[in-house]
């Protein structure tokens, strides 16, 4: 496979690093693990803002973009006014949701769709989930639940589902947030309603499959499929459980009472194998958290820590890392933190990746570079930043401003959109432009 080496030059430093010409179709990339493959040697990184190849002006929004079959796609939202308001607060807008395609290489739209939407949450610039592509076909979900499927090549509509209307629920705080999965020929999604939590539709037609449990809001943790116990199993994250369900039927295979504080908890759950012995970690807001062991014969778990303040973290907006037997990521207290897996015990934690500023929340998208301990971090300040992670400590090598933050949250500027990384170029925007930067060499 060609590995391409990406030269970042100033007066002062340089770079040298290779990337797999794959595209970034979802949420996390191609497999949903935020990894980059086939990673060369890496010296130094540029201390210069990186130059975007191209520039396209956007709405708003929290949804990162998926970059695929030579197309980056973006969903965003256009109104009129500020849009900032207070933590758990609601207050309605009027404004049109868009789903935009850009030409991957010169930044031209080549469609748009756009619809009126009234937004009644907290947080309302624009929405959460990045679109999926699969098979010619790009699955768009709203804030305010309307569901699309649009054809690549053209933006025309497949199907449409409007989940508030069709399944009688209401939207959560903060918006439909769980990035729907792909699964052969079913398209997952975290719904609402009475018997309606998990929803799985034909994604060629939109016609409901099955749908399964019922829980107080629809919360926000992406549905996640993993292999243990012989079986299958697609992982349900609710504010009052984790669950277990065969991805087929819906039927449950488990479920453990899990209390989301505010029905927080965003990050995808995390199968973690280790000495033939399978482990699922979640987490999330006001330090809560728990770690399981996966029976191997049977779909059941068993608890082995929860809720616990002094082990292990609490992601809030972003998802971790495994490498080796150690997790790291960024705790609700903006620290990046690294325990080891399954004991929970805590190695370090650092407030260096988001430097002097006020940490509640702090945020940084993670990448593992291969399958070596390198790193690159997109953070809330709007740096790319190159590091090294190990057991005993966080090394940064080097940074580069790549974009401007232009959201507001806990009287900072934030953004909190997780970039794409695409055939050598890092796809990212804020609530004004989208940004392609090429890190390959010329």
């Amino acid at each position: 496979m060609k590995t391409m080496r990406l030269v970042l030059t100033t007066t002062c430093a340089l770079l040298s690093l290779g990337l797999q010409a794959n595209d970034w179709p979802q949420w996390m990339g191609e497999e949903r693990n935020n990894r980059l493959e086939s990673v060369g040697l890496v010296e130094s990184f540029s201390e210069a803002q990186l130059q975007p190849v191209w520039k396209a002006e956007i709405g708003g929004g929290y949804a990162g973009p998926a970059a695929a079959d030579g197309r980056v796609f973006v969903a965003d939202y256009v109104t009129n006014g500020d849009v900032t308001v207070a933590n758990f607060e609601r207050k309605e807008f009027s404004g049109v949701e868009r789903v935009l395609c850009f030409n991957a290489t010169s930044g031209k739209v080549i469609w748009k769709h756009e619809y009126p939407v009234n937004y009644t949450v907290s947080y309302p610039a624009g929405p959460r989930c990045t679109p999926t592509v699969d098979a010619g076909l790009v699955y768009t979900l709203g804030t305010e639940g309307d569901l699309f499927c649009f054809a690549v090549d053209t933006g025309k509509i497949i199907w449409s589902r409007n989940l508030i209307k069709e399944f009688g629920t209401k939207t959560a705080l903060w918006g439909y947030a769980s990035h729907p999965l792909v699964d052969g020929d079913k398209l997952i999604c975290v719904v609402g309603g009475q018997g309606s939590h998990m929803v799985a539709f034909n994604k060629l037609t939109g016609e409901e499959i099955w749908r399964q449990g019922t829980s107080r809001e629809q919360g926000y943790v992406p549905p996640t499929i993993v292999e243990a116990g012989g079986k299958r199993q697609l992982i349900a994250g609710r504010p009052d459980a984790i669950a277990s369900l065969n991805p087929e039927t819906g039927e449950e295979y488990w479920s453990i009472p899990y209390e989301a504080t505010n029905g927080s908890i965003i990050m995808s759950p995390m199968k973690i194998v280790l000495d033939g012995v399978d482990y699922l970690f979640i987490g999330g807001y006001d330090k809560k958290n728990v770690m399981l062991r996966m029976n191997q014969a049977e779909p059941t778990v068993e608890v082995l820590w929860k809720d616990e303040n002094r082990l292990g973290l609490s992601p809030v907006n972003v998802q971790p890392i495994v490498i080796g037997d150690i997790m790291y990521g960024f705790d609700g207290s903006g620290q990046l933190r690294a325990f080891r897996i399954p004991s929970g015990e805590r190695l370090w934690e650092t407030n260096q990746p988001l430097g002097d500023r006020p940490l509640g929340t702090g945020t940084a998208f993670i990448v593992q570079l291969d399958e070596s301990n390198r790193v690159l971090m997109f953070s809330e300040q709007g740096d790319l930043i190159l590091a090294k992670l190990t057991p005993e400590a966080f090394s940064e090598i080097d940074r580069a401003k790549v974009i401007d933050p232009t959201g507001s949250a806990f009287g900072r500027k934030v953004v909190w959109s997780a970039p794409a990384y695409a055939n050598g170029r890092m796809y990212v925007r804020n609530d004004r432009e989208l940004r392609c930067v090429d890190l390959r060499s010329n």
